[in-house]
């Protein structure tokens, strides 16, 4: 009887075509646009700014060597512009000149520059958008690789004048070494997305079929006739359960899947991209079999917890609208934690955290995600779930038992 009723439900779902489509193909779609094509799409747009020309205003006399090293062009081997120079315009106010979009950046000398090594110090001012992306990474970031550049090829000049080599200028060198596990390398610094698109999606199957099977069947009238039939209510509220579990756990699947293709792409679309901006971007799901069990136990568990959440509170509601209402700032419940764990580096989290529902489901995914999750982590998310899910099943149970909730119309 209780798949009976679950079946009923999930029917109920799967006519709507909207439904479908945001339990099945916004996970698969959405997802991999969001963890693979937002670092591939703003790699591209870096390395379009260092390959194009931008306009750099200039106020007065700068000196020889420092113009040319700020038009020229670097080069591969194959002789391709891997980047590209400033285009140097003369102007007079270079506040007023970056304002209105005459120039991307401009400079000002304030006083003299030195045309070598200690010859005193010179101030060179430089204006642009500093709030503006395109102007950070185009125009002001190569106007000061540049004059770092220079400096640094006066002072080796200088040292040459003296005899001296350039390993003077450092003569302890530091060579880092990442000492992070390869999954967690790979994850990148958007890793704490995952936990949070996959529970958002969780929540956002599970919730046509919960809204539906309870505050829907109240407005529409058959959920009394349901209720005295010769079926006992615990088995009416397991059914409900059980369908609003299935839907969410085929969201769940959906964009387990999304995250797999995201990782298989992105091995080939952000080959020979710069390593520390793909692992800056990151948030690449890869899994061994025992980190797939783990991520199967937590997700099942977590939508069996969300499924009690939305039978238990759309079951109070007069109606669908009303239920929208109640269960709306749901999301909330998963956005702030999932933000914070952003911070996770910071934080201090003990064996106690992964006993929180939901929220310790959120960390041992994050731990998934870095290839870091233990058994025990992963065993105490998935108790705290079900052990949430417990308690909301049997307030649920309650409720479907008390006339003024059902009737409540």
């Amino acid at each position: 009887m209780v798949w009976k009723i679950a079946w009923r439900d999930l029917l109920s779902t799967i006519r709507d075509r909207r439904t479908l489509t945001s339990t099945i193909l916004v996970p698969m779609l959405m997802i991999p646009l969001f963890t693979l094509g937002m670092p591939y799409l703003l790699g591209k747009l870096i390395g379009g700014q260092a390959e194009s020309r931008q306009k750099v205003g200039v106020v007065g006399t700068l000196p020889q060597g420092l113009r040319d090293a700020l038009t020229r062009d670097d080069k591969a081997a194959d002789g391709k512009v891997t980047r590209a120079g400033v285009q140097l315009v003369p102007i007079t106010d270079p506040l007023e000149a970056v304002k209105n979009g005459e120039v991307d950046a401009a400079i000002k000398p304030t006083t003299p520059l030195p045309h070598r090594a200690g010859d005193g110090q010179g101030t060179l001012e430089l204006y642009a958008k500093l709030s503006n992306l395109k102007a950070q990474t185009g125009a002001f970031a190569k106007v000061q690789d540049t004059v770092t550049a220079y400096n640094k090829s006066l002072t080796v000049a200088r040292l040459k004048d003296l005899g001296l080599s350039e390993a003077a200028l450092n003569p302890i060198t530091v060579r880092p070494i990442d000492a992070s596990p390869p999954q967690e390398q790979k994850s990148g610094q958007l890793g704490f997305l995952i936990p949070m698109l996959m529970l958002q999606f969780i929540l956002t199957g599970a919730m046509a079929t919960a809204l539906d099977a309870t505050a829907g069947e109240k407005e529409r009238g058959t959920l009394e006739s349901l209720l005295v039939s010769p079926v006992r209510r615990s088995e009416v509220v397991a059914g409900k359960l059980l369908a609003t579990t299935m839907t969410a756990l085929i969201t769940a699947s959906f964009s387990l899947i999304g995250f797999l293709l995201a990782g298989l792409a992105s091995s080939v679309l952000l080959r020979g991209m710069d390593k520390e901006m793909t692992q800056a971007m990151g948030g690449q799901l890869t899994l061994t079999a025992g980190s797939l069990l783990a991520m199967i136990g937590i997700v099942l568990s977590a939508a069996l917890l969300i499924s009690g959440i939305l039978i238990a509170l759309s079951i109070y509601a007069r109606s669908y609208k009303e239920a929208q209402t109640y269960v709306t700032p749901l999301s909330l419940l998963i956005v702030f934690p999932a933000i914070a764990l952003q911070f996770s580096d910071f934080l201090k989290l003990g064996d106690a955290t992964y006993a929180i529902p939901l929220f310790g489901s959120m960390v041992g995914i994050l731990d998934i995600v870095k290839g870091t999750i233990t058994a025990g982590h992963a065993l105490s998310a998935i108790a705290a779930n079900l052990v949430g899910a417990l308690l909301l099943g049997v307030l649920a149970l309650r409720s479907f038992g008390r006339e003024e909730v059902i009737f409540r119309n």
